[in-house]
């Protein structure tokens, strides 16, 4: 064989074997900034999704809390009025029988007109027969309302089951964030955006009258500050406890959720839009507050800071006047 056939038979079992060796150099190739962006925002607004139910379980326990708490007020007053009515019975009984006002015995002893004896025994039965009822009817609004707590105690248990199942999935969203965060900080030298330098924010924030102007400044004094999962403020916001905050300064409450909010405003058109307004992005999953001039302030998402942005950061879901 000569020494050009052995020379292409190397070289042929060279490229054959590069062929295999190829694919798994690819395949062990770190990814790119970009691809790493990607993979950030996928696992980002998968998390969002699951902030978001989180707050809005979060807002229903606070508020079945609440109702229990109304219902221990309405509760107890009715147990004090119950156990006044008994004690009325009761004093009244014994009166009767000490001085035998209104009893048999007076009547058989005192020498009167036996009509006004009926009428006085009359009278005795019926204040009895009002007290009693009145009994009755304290324990049975007692009762309805008793009935009512045990309902809201029971979606309470399970609620709080619930948000542990979401805690957990939090977390391990946040386990394969904590990955990602590494290998942008290997690829940006950073994981997260740097804080922004906040010193003319509020300054910047257009003039705007009323409760909407209040709202608006305080979401320009946010902008820099870091997304916070769960969080309204002053450190630190997620994108409903941003809108919810800026609400808050301004005298109104909103619920801490894209999707309650969505509930709780009135909707407007794109064309009414003005300043203070919420707009409202993937399915009820986003929301931020409209500054005027095609601008939103939001709080995008995790590792990012609050910023603004135009209108169309997002294809837009529909749009809210706080009312």
């Amino acid at each position: 064989m000569s020494s050009l056939t052995h020379t292409l038979r190397a070289l042929t079992v060279a490229a054959f074997s590069l062929a295999l060796v190829a694919p798994a150099t690819v395949a062990r190739a770190e990814p790119s900034p970009a691809e790493l962006t990607k993979r950030i925002e996928k696992s980002s607004a998968e998390l969002e999704r699951v902030v978001e139910s989180h707050n809005e379980l979060r807002e229903k326990i606070k508020e079945n809390r609440a109702a229990v708490s109304r219902l221990r007020d309405r509760i107890g007053p009715l147990e004090q009025q119950a156990a006044q009515s008994r004690a009325d019975v009761s004093e009244m009984a014994t009166t009767a029988y000490k001085t035998g006002n209104l009893a048999a015995v007076d009547a058989l002893l005192y020498d009167g007109d036996p009509a006004s004896v009926l009428d006085r025994l009359g009278t005795l039965d019926h204040l009895t027969r009002q007290r009693q009822a009145r009994i009755a009817g304290y324990t049975a609004d007692q009762q309805r309302l008793l009935d009512e707590k045990t309902q809201l105690d029971v979606t309470l248990s399970q609620q709080a089951a619930r948000s542990k199942e979401l805690s957990g999935a939090k977390r391990r969203i946040e386990r394969d964030l904590a990955k990602l965060y590494e290998m942008r900080r290997q690829a940006y030298g950073r994981a997260t955006e740097r804080p922004a330098n906040r010193s003319d924010s509020v300054r910047d924030a257009p003039s705007v009258s009323g409760k909407a102007g209040t709202a608006v400044r305080y979401a320009y004094g946010a902008l820099g500050k870091p997304y916070a999962w769960g969080q309204d403020g002053p450190n630190g916001y997620d994108c409903s406890g941003l809108t919810s905050a800026a609400w808050r300064a301004a005298g109104k409450q909103l619920p801490h959720n894209t999707r309650m909010q969505w509930g709780v405003v009135a909707h407007i058109s794109r064309g009414e839009l003005r300043p203070g307004d919420l707009v409202f992005y993937n399915s009820l999953g986003h929301v931020a507050i409209y500054v005027g001039d095609g601008q939103v302030i939001h709080a995008p998402t995790f590792g990012r800071n609050v910023e603004k942005r135009s209108v169309d950061l997002l294809p837009p879901y529909g749009y809210g006047r706080v009312r």
